[in-house]
């Protein structure tokens, strides 16, 4: 029946067993600049400690969920496909996933309706809270947008 197969494909996309293509929204993090060490602050701002200075595992998982909750229909992590299995994990100043570790800048990839993403990424109150530490300590947090983007499927 060609309904059965295209509810199949439909569903292993949803799952993230089958690629996906589309619009999408990209966001990267990144750790503070060696020289952001030394300042200078804008005023009002304390000197960081460490922990100010780097991505974590909370930061990254609140873009996830910001995509999520904009729309997004599809997600990888560093070119790794998210599915209801992935785990965020910090190890240090290392993310693993699916038994690799990547080390800053963390991309994450989104496909669907890119206004909408961005509109929950500009909203969300921990996105909010990361873009205070971007300001002050010069995180890196880069948004960027493209027309077609495919992301594979997720690994068995």
């Amino acid at each position: 029946m060609p309904g059965t197969t295209r509810s199949r494909l439909d569903l292993a996309r949803a799952v993230g067993l089958a690629a996906v293509r589309g619009p999408a929204v990209s966001v990267e993090l990144d750790d503070a600049p060696a020289q952001s060490r030394r300042g200078p602050y804008p005023r009002g701002v304390r000197s960081p400690g460490p922990d100010d200075l780097v991505v974590h595992q909370q930061d990254v998982q609140a873009v996830v969920n910001a995509l999520w909750h904009g729309g997004a229909e599809a997600m990888s992590i560093m070119g790794i496909r998210v599915t209801a299995r992935t785990a965020v994990r910090c190890v240090g100043n290392t993310l693993l996933l699916d038994g690799e570790v990547f080390s800053p800048p963390f991309r994450i990839t989104a496909i669907g309706d890119t206004a909408a993403m961005r509109t929950s990424l500009r909203d969300d109150p921990q996105i909010i809270v990361y873009r205070q530490y971007v300001d002050a300590y010069r995180l890196g947090y880069r948004v960027s947008q493209s027309a077609d983007v495919t992301l594979p499927a997720a690994q068995p």
